[in-house]
């Protein structure tokens, strides 16, 4: 399995045999030591920025009772249905220069007014933060629900307040999940390329696409890409050497309505009106500003092509979920078994491919892809002296399993924290009871996996849904889904037009988002 989710990735890696040495010396001595600066920079600060926004929220929700939290507990999980690049196309259309926010300012303040440029550095990170921050807040908020109040309680018999009994042993105890969410987001930023392209903000990724799509030198791609990878290499090795050596167990599961800390006062409206904000600022406005939008060409644009769209979107979405959840479940289960270096080389080469752009992995998958039906083409004119059809170039078969390829550290992270809270304590009772292989995995370990399990599959479900490159580089002919139609629209700068199939591409991951709450609730 390790080897088929390496084989794009040596592919890429391999052009690197073959240098454009004169592209590549122009883009060292030109562009490189901006990429890296900028890409670092926004990775750090969309990290940072997630792991305290998401932190925050989650310990809100989870652990304390103020007006609205309710509400805020499944509502701030929404913006995950929104992809980063339509929530950047909103913020420019709304927050540039010539856009109503600064119109309107300007209008109060005088036409001397001048706020920092949105097309920037600062609006990308906004963007992603906005768009990103819900992975972390749904695993911090799935472990500061599992922990329980009597961690918390031992530490108060202590004599530690309750900040302290937060900095101390929760967030210290909920450590992991936080870690897999920040290296979601981080690997996430290092990937992504709509938002920045929308926000003029040069990182490795739009160098990638330049050098391939501008100077036509894949080698050259391939070169910046396998830099990049090494970068997310580096990320990974520092996440999982901050994670070795660290068990963390549960320690109780009471009624968490019963046992919230009760917030009064300015605490209180202060948490609602931070958690009010950010749900404006990442889903409120920008979903209310596509409506506008939509309703502006709904009666132009609207017809039966929806329905296809959304229908393959859900079909390629659900299936991805099913498959990837499964192989992330062997695969946690193969390093539980096998915790050894060589194990945990596998497991971190498996997940690699979530960093590396969407377009440069289609291109590693295809390239195989092509030379097995070029041979399996050839052979059959060499047996039956006559033409086949190529079975891989085109189909589903390929997407999938790009898709896998792509987001199998999604579905990981979750299954593998879930597969921590198996202590080898449960697996001994149970074989004290008699219970061994097939009974130990149906009757012990799937019922306390099925929540991480779920998790993850609605993750990759999500993710596919607002996918693409990928997509668009290994559909079969005709194979549009809402992806592509955004993409279609927003590259000929119809930005009122995409924002019909964004809002459907909305609404339809609307109901996975609610589900991973409800998840999240038990």
């Amino acid at each position: 399995m390790t080897l088929f989710m390496a084989i794009p990735l040596l592919v890429v890696a391999s052009a690197m045999l073959h240098p454009d040495r004169e592209t590549w010396r122009h883009l060292a001595e030109n562009v490189l030591v901006g990429l890296v600066r900028n890409t670092l920079l926004l990775t750090l600060g969309v990290s940072l920025a997630t792991a305290v926004l998401g932190t925050g929220l989650a310990w809100l929700t989870a652990v304390c009772e103020f007006p609205g939290r309710r509400l805020f507990a499944w509502s701030l999980m929404l913006p995950l249905a929104l992809p980063a690049y339509v929530t950047g196309f909103v913020l420019v259309g709304l927050l540039d220069f010539t856009g109503p926010v600064q119109t309107f300012l300007r209008e109060v303040f005088g036409p001397n007014l001048r706020l920092p440029p949105i097309r920037s550095g600062g609006g990308a990170a906004l963007a992603l933060t906005l768009a990103l921050y819900p992975y972390v807040y749904l695993l911090a908020r799935n472990a500061f629900l599992s922990q329980g109040r009597r961690a918390l309680e031992v530490g108060q018999s202590l004599g530690l307040s309750r900040r302290q009994g937060f900095l101390r042993i929760a967030l210290p105890m909920a450590r992991p999940w936080i870690a897999g969410g920040v290296a979601l987001v981080a690997m996430e930023t290092l990937a992504d390329f709509g938002t920045v392209a929308v926000f003029n903000y040069d990182t490795f990724t739009t160098g990638i696409y330049k050098a391939w799509y501008s100077l036509f030198s894949l080698p050259a791609a391939a070169q910046l890409a396998s830099v990049l990878m090494l970068i997310v290499l580096v990320v990974l090795l520092v996440e999982q050497h901050l994670r070795s050596g660290m068990r963390y167990t549960q320690t109780g599961r009471a009624s968490q309505a019963r046992e919230r800390i009760v917030l009064r006062g300015a605490a209180a409206w202060g948490a609602s009106l931070m958690c009010a904000a950010v749900l404006a600022a990442a889903f409120v406005v920008p979903v209310g500003q596509l409506a506008v939008w939509t309703l502006e060409v709904a009666a132009r644009d609207l017809d039966s092509r929806y329905w296809a769209y959304l229908a393959r979107s859900l079909l390629l979405a659900s299936s991805a979920g099913l498959l990837i959840a499964g192989v992330a479940l062997l695969m946690a289960y193969a390093r539980r078994h096998h915790p050894d270096t060589l194990m945990n080389v596998m497991v971190r080469i498996a997940t690699l491919g979530y960093a590396v752009p969407g377009a440069v992995l289609a291109i590693g998958i295809y390239l195989p892809i092509a030379w097995f039906d070029h041979a399996y083409v050839a052979l059959m004119r060499e047996l039956f002296a006559r033409d086949a059809a190529p079975l891989l170039s085109g189909t589903l078969a390929a997407m999938l399993s790009a898709y896998l390829v792509r987001f199998l550290a999604v579905a990981y992270e979750p299954v593998s924290a879930a597969l921590q809270r198996i202590t080898p304590s449960m697996d001994e009772a149970a074989r004290s009871l008699g219970l061994t292989g097939r009974q130990l995995l149906a009757r012990v370990h799937l019922p306390l996996l099925r929540g991480g399990v779920l998790t993850a599959a609605l993750l990759v479900f999500v993710d596919v849904m607002k996918e693409m490159p990928i997509t668009l580089m290994t559909r079969p002919f005709g194979w549009d889904t809402l992806a592509t139609r955004i993409f279609e629209m927003t590259s000929e700068g119809e930005w009122e037009r995409a924002a019909l199939p964004a809002v459907a591409l909305v609404l339809a991951g609307l109901a996975p988002v609610i589900l991973l709450t409800r998840q999240t609730e038990r």
